[in-house]
């Protein structure tokens, strides 16, 4: 999985548009896993009863991600409407993001080639809505440092946008961080030169509670 920077949506999008008497509602919004997918489409059902078909697709991590990714065509003829919808979502370079379009059937068939486009058409008008924000990946780490250093490691971890998770206090200091992937190697290195080779990052990922980890990102 990409461990760089990647564009989430900052909200939702409802889009609607009519093609030969038939109602296409794209619904966009932020998703992480399946069960928000899941969770989205019995909202709308309740919504909106007298619907056709509720198909989807989602990418639960960055865009380019080979594995995190679903759809459902959920009735339509095969590959008239999940593929398309997922197309289009990942040819947007936009992650963790899902699209669920809702149908009425308006009394005329569109034919394989006619799906296809009006439910890809929903999702890219939908699209063009849709608010992003900057998604930073981050690494998890921990270091112990004396009290001597700790101004001089606050600074250096301010300077690499790191983030103090917990800090405990004893006869020495001991910090759980949050740390951009990408600038891990070059944190590293200067820690190791303010300190003389002391200040080492460990790994933390399985020291941390899940329910502390903020969300990092920034807008675009």
């Amino acid at each position: 999985m990409s461990r760089r920077p990647y564009q989430i949506a900052a909200g939702k999008v409802v889009e609607e548009s009519v093609v030969t008497r038939s109602r296409f509602i794209c619904y966009l919004a932020p998703c992480n896993d399946s069960e928000q997918v899941k969770a989205l489409i019995k909202e709308l059902k309740l919504t909106h009863p007298q619907a056709s078909h509720f198909c989807y697709a989602f990418l639960s991590g960055p865009p380019k991600h080979s594995q995190g990714y679903g759809f459902s065509d959920d009735g339509e003829p095969n590959g008239t409407a999940g593929k398309p919808i997922l197309s289009v979502l990942q040819g947007s370079n936009i992650g963790e993001l899902c699209a669920v379009v809702v149908r009425y059937f308006g009394g005329t068939k569109l034919g394989t080639g006619g799906l296809q486009r009006a439910y890809g058409a929903s999702v890219r008008q939908a699209l063009s809505q849709l608010s992003v924000t900057i998604k930073i990946p981050m690494v998890y780490k921990s270091l112990a440092c004396q009290y001597s250093q700790v101004d001089d490691v606050i600074y250096t971890l301010e300077q690499f946008k790191a983030k103090i998770i917990e800090q405990n206090f004893c006869d020495h200091i001991e910090m759980l961080l949050a740390v951009p992937d990408q600038q891990e190697q070059l944190l590293q290195q200067q820690l190791l030169t303010l300190s003389a080779g002391t200040i080492i990052l460990q790994n933390a990922e399985n020291s941390l509670n899940a329910d502390i980890r903020p969300e990092f990102t920034r807008k675009e």
